[in-house]
């Protein structure tokens, strides 16, 4: 299938370090985890006894923003970086429902992921689907791979998906300059979508909690402010309501069917490239 590059994959595999994709699915209820990883979930937990509620959350915004994509604006190709172990709602699921010629093309440093890229490669007949085993931090390998090549017509818009993965590249990784680097390859009329952890809805006790458990050996953890977020959108249309909490972005339920911000405590957004 396109984009599967198995040999080798399984040695990559550390059991004992924990990675956040696989942290990820523990907190969705997944069973594509470690003890290191569920130790490290529990930790953050702990602290933050709503990150399970943040994690399908963030599923949600990024079901909303591909059917916003999709349905209104008339997008047919996605770039999803940092994809993480199939979910419910994938990015292809999602599109191909409403457009059944969507092109997807899913990259992802883990493993794990790779190894399940069977199954996030059935996408609809009429459609494609691909999966990368690159790193965010690499713009120039995920541009130039052929499978990104045979599956994409850059020429074309694209929706460049980076849902919940910028919070784990530091700052001397220069994530801003890296996703800058992603939408200077896409033509005008792309869109750029991004969640991200915050720390700005929470109360400054549970702050120090969670600072206290993100350790080195929890691996990189940075969430950002609202104008940190913003960075990333510099010279984009933002598509209304804007920047603001996941769970107001394009809300497909009342007020008081939707957990609080604090919750959250995530950014969402959907730019436009003009």
């Amino acid at each position: 299938m396109d984009g599967i590059h198995s040999a080798g994959s399984a040695g990559r595999i550390d059991t004992s370090v924990v990675h956040p994709a696989r942290r990820y699915d523990y907190w969705l209820g997944g069973k594509d985890n470690f003890a290191a990883d569920r130790e490290s979930g529990d930790a953050v937990a702990a602290a933050f006894p709503a990150v399970r509620i943040a994690a399908v959350e963030n599923r949600r915004f990024l079901r909303r923003a591909v059917a916003y994509l999709t349905g209104e604006a008339g997008i047919r190709q996605f770039l999803d970086i940092g994809t993480g172990i199939p979910a419910a709602d994938n990015t292809h699921e999602v599109a191909q429902a409403i457009a059944p010629d969507a092109r997807v093309v899913y990259v992802d440093n883990d493993p794990i992921v790779l190894a399940h890229a069977r199954a996030l490669l059935t996408g609809a007949a009429a459609g494609r689907t691909a999966y990368l085993d690159a790193d965010l931090r690499e713009p120039k390998k995920i541009l130039e791979h052929p499978d990104l090549l045979a599956t994409l017509d850059l020429d074309r818009p694209v929706a460049l998906m980076l849902v919940a993965v910028l919070h784990f590249l530091r700052d001397e990784d220069d994530p801003a300059a890296v996703v800058r680097r992603l939408v200077d390859a896409l033509p005008s009329g792309s869109y750029l979508v991004v969640s991200h952890a915050t720390m700005d809805f929470l109360p400054p006790e549970v702050v120090v909690r969670i600072r206290e458990v993100m350790t080195p050996a929890q691996g990189p953890f940075v969430p950002r402010d609202r104008d940190g977020v913003a960075r990333f959108l510099t010279g984009l249309e933002l598509v209304p309501p804007g920047i603001g909490s996941l769970v107001d972005w394009r809300p497909d339920r009342a007020p008081e069917d939707r957990p609080c911000a604090a919750d959250v405590s995530g950014y969402g957004a959907v730019a436009r490239k003009p």
